[in-house]
């Protein structure tokens, strides 16, 4: 029954950090320099996840662990604003903005997906706590 806990724990972790990563995209749709205060759009942030063995139950299930954040690296979107300081000055691109390329809809799907992943870990926690509880009245 702790197994069971553990890896549902295993998986409130793992999406609370996939909720982070997809925040930490949302607020940056429009962020155009990076730490160094260098003009380059940001990069949108993926977490990959990995099954966790260390988190095992007799029958099988295993926990899972967040394995790395990725970074995605694609092709910024470019829109004609000539007169902003943040125009590119030279090149094909000459007076086009580069923004980061991220999907607002997409963000909020995964948002809702990582959210509703995170309530049944919940769920599956409370089940096994009311488990427990009946176990421990039925022996008492």
């Amino acid at each position: 029954m702790i197994s069971s806990l553990d890896i549902s724990t295993s998986g409130l972790i793992a999406q609370r950090v996939r909720l982070n990563a997809i925040s930490g995209n949302i607020a940056n749709m429009s962020t155009q320099r990076n730490e160094n205060n260098e003009l380059v759009p940001y990069q949108a942030r993926y977490v990959v996840f990995k099954t966790d063995e260390k988190l095992k139950t007799p029958d099988g299930a295993v926990g899972v662990k967040v394995e790395s954040v990725e970074t995605e690296d694609i092709e910024p979107s470019y829109k004609y604003e000539p007169s902003s300081p943040l125009a590119i000055r030279e090149g094909p691109r000459k007076g086009y903005v580069a923004y980061p390329r991220i999907n607002l809809t997409t963000e909020f799907v995964d948002a809702l997906e990582a959210t509703r992943a995170y309530e049944a870990n919940i769920g599956v926690m409370e089940v096994t706590k009311n488990l427990g509880q009946q176990t421990l009245r039925i022996l008492a």
